[in-house]
């Protein structure tokens, strides 16, 4: 059994956010961490590896740091790490995104492939639907639990209150939440052999069958017009008063501000 996982390096939000001024996130100057979802992921893939023997590989596409999550992901268990990184490539939105990730795998034997269900810096929880759209293979969406029956997978896929349970044969994608598991830690020898461990690097070359015409700023239809850090509310106004005074002031600021 082959399983593809697919990671993202996402901005560590607790250290800051950081803006070029096309308003493209500045990646290179943010500390980074591997994707919530796509850790959830890597571990669903890992579990299987413990059960099956499945072998894992992880890809990423990235700037040239990106290096570190798919070194992180070998810690953790993955047997091989794929960098997809190339300066055409940059500015690239889901469309131009998933248009990568699919050439890429498209290199592969694979299986199951794994995405998380959305990233930190987008919530926009497209690219792992549209990377099953290029490759044409079934998809199940917010999976909460995972389980293979022969030729087939089986997922508990979140629902509100409630979770469906849906059957697909493989080759099938399946996008992981968060809460689908707990990732397991890097082992002591395990950070050992990432470091030591050889990471196939590909560029523009190596994707197949993707037109120039859908990769990176220039492919991506959904452009930024203006991006910035979050706004500060100004300060707040206090007041003295008694309650009838009090009740009064609130009303007339409704009044005011068109709530009421």
């Amino acid at each position: 059994m082959k399983v593809v996982v697919c990671v993202k390096q996402v901005p560590d939000t607790k250290g800051g956010v950081k803006f070029n001024p096309d308003g493209t996130l500045d990646r290179a100057a943010m500390l980074t961490i591997m994707n919530p979802d796509d850790k959830a992921g890597l571990e669903a893939a890992l579990r299987l590896k413990d059960q099956y023997g499945a072998e894992v590989t992880v890809v990423t596409m990235g700037l040239p740091k990106a290096e570190e999550v798919l070194r992180e992901a070998i810690a953790m268990g993955a047997d091989k790490g794929i960098l997809v990184t190339d300066r055409v490539l940059g500015g690239a939105d889901t469309w131009a995104t998933s248009q990568t990730l699919a050439g890429a795998i498209r290199n592969l034997d694979y299986d199951l492939i794994i995405t998380g269900r959305q990233a930190i810096d987008g919530d926009t929880a497209q690219v792992g639907p549209q990377i099953s759209e290029h490759l044409g293979i079934p998809v199940i969406s917010y999976a909460q639990k995972i389980t293979v029956e022969g030729d087939s997978v089986v997922v508990e896929r979140q629902y509100d209150d409630r979770y469906h349970v849906l059957k697909a044969k493989m080759p099938c994608l399946i996008t992981a939440l968060a809460e689908l598991n707990e990732p397991r830690y890097m082992t002591p020898g395990g950070i050992f052999d990432a470091y030591k461990a050889e990471i196939t690097t590909w560029g523009r070359a190596e994707l197949k069958d993707v037109e120039d015409s859908n990769l990176g700023l220039k492919g991506s239809p959904t452009q930024i017009a203006r991006a910035s850090d979050k706004v500060r509310k100004g300060k707040g106004e206090k007041v003295t008063l008694d309650p009838t005074e009090s009740v009064a002031y609130i009303m007339d600021k409704l009044k005011e501000k068109h709530v009421i």
